[in-house]
């Protein structure tokens, strides 16, 4: 909106308006923003919380040693951050961009469905929640219609990169002239690193392209209801999912204003995407509304983002990736989300298997896998064997334990960032 405005006054020469053409202006105005509209609602909106007793249930001393502690706290916080990334986008960034769009609708979409979740728990008192299939037909939903959208849409183009040998030996790497839709998409650490989905489908014959976009709205799909869940699951912990998805955001973001800036695109070898520079502004509110809610979410929690949040971010993260053509070096940029779901099928599914022989065996002391490293040996079942038992040698602190994994989501999105150069 305000974009708008004072591109308006812009034409009458007033001192100043023509600053907000300006992508990183905006940008950080948006960061600002955000944690200002995050460290403020954030409060109003616990205290609001707290007198209605709106609170998350007592958790399971089995499964959180440090439960007691956190009887009492307000959940819902993902409204906290929904607010703070949607009220500086709006203000600041460009509506009629179909990639901001869709980033809006999928806040907006996946914060529904989470709030959905988190409303049964606490006023239904149902500890599960909003039932699976309805969770995952939410998901599945959401990655259709972005999929759908980016391959229909005239305004989802990309000019593509291409290497050009020069005389003198040296390649130069240059853009198509013309901005096409594009089945390709980067793979990390691969010389020629462009993958054509239509390539893969190349045994449908004629019918290879049609494929190949069939397969990218699977893939959409496929990528949304992964990543949500991960994040879902890392969510257990204060200032976990916070953290971690700041550090992702930042990451994202980078990737998003080189392929958004022809000239670094080049550089880099990457695809140039006309008008994805708008990515940079949302992102830079969703870093802002991270790190805003980590001053509340920190350890000890003040409020827990809940379904409301972990699910939102996930699907955040996730529609980023697909449309910067980025979604395949999310295996390595979100891997504490990979890993902790990793462990859970793992956990489950061996579970099951020994189950079927008579036997109780699991491979961890608990799952997602952040659990294990603060599970005590007492809290463990004793008509169970555990596989790992012995790993973690003594449980940690959740304090500790969230930093580690922030230093290793630090250490995932450098080497992500690196895939730039290093191929």
């Amino acid at each position: 909106m305000l974009y708008y405005i004072f591109r308006f006054l812009e034409q009458y020469d007033i001192p100043g308006a023509h600053i907000w053409s300006y992508i990183s202006f905006r940008s950080l105005l948006a960061l600002i923003l955000s944690l200002i509209i995050s460290a403020w609602f954030g409060e109003y909106f616990i205290k609001w919380m707290k007198r209605r007793n709106i609170s998350e249930t007592a958790r399971d001393a089995s499964i959180d040693p440090f439960g007691v502690e956190k009887k009492g706290v307000p959940t819902m916080g993902g409204i906290i951050i929904i607010v703070s990334i949607l009220v500086p986008v709006l203000l600041l960034g460009r509506m009629r961009n179909t990639y901001l769009l869709l980033m809006i609708v999928t806040t907006v979409w996946l914060g529904f469905l989470g709030f959905m979740d988190d409303y049964i728990k606490i006023f239904k008192k149902n500890k599960e929640g909003l039932k699976g299939i309805y969770k995952i037909i939410g998901q599945v939903s959401i990655g259709f219609i972005v999929g759908l959208t980016l391959w229909l849409s005239p305004d989802a183009v990309v000019r593509e990169n291409t290497s050009v040998p020069q005389q003198n030996k040296e390649v130069v790497v240059k853009h198509k002239p013309q901005a096409v839709k594009s089945l390709q998409t980067t793979i990390p650490f691969i010389k020629n690193h462009n993958l054509n989905y239509s390539d893969v489908m190349a045994f449908c014959g004629k019918y290879k392209v049609a494929a190949g976009w069939v397969l990218f709205v699977l893939m959409t799909i496929i990528v949304v209801t992964a990543v949500s869940n991960g994040a879902n699951l890392n969510d257990g912990m204060d200032g976990m999912c916070a953290g971690n998805s700041a550090i992702i955001g930042i990451a994202l973001m980078v990737f998003a204003y080189v392929s958004s800036h022809i000239v670094y695109a080049a550089y880099f070898d990457i695809m140039y995407i006309p008008h994805s520079e708008e990515l940079v502004v949302f992102l830079s509110a969703f870093i802002g509304a991270m790190i805003g809610f980590l001053w509340y979410n920190a350890y000890p929690a003040q409020v827990f983002m809940g379904d409301t949040g972990s699910l939102t971010i996930g699907g955040i993260i996730g529609v980023c990736a697909l449309i910067i053509h980025k979604e395949l070096m999310l295996i390595i940029l979100c891997g504490i989300f990979f890993i902790e779901s990793l462990s859970v099928i793992i956990q489950t599914q061996w579970f099951k298997i020994q189950k079927r022989k008579g036997k109780r065996v699991r491979v961890f002391r608990a799952t997602p896998i952040h659990d294990t490293f603060r599970r005590l040996d007492s809290q463990l079942d004793a008509t169970s064997t555990y596989i790992l038992k012995g790993w973690p040698h003594r449980p940690f602190h959740e304090s500790k334990i969230t930093i580690r994994f922030w230093i290793v989501s630090i250490i995932l999105a450098a080497l992500t960032i690196i895939t730039l150069k290093v191929r």
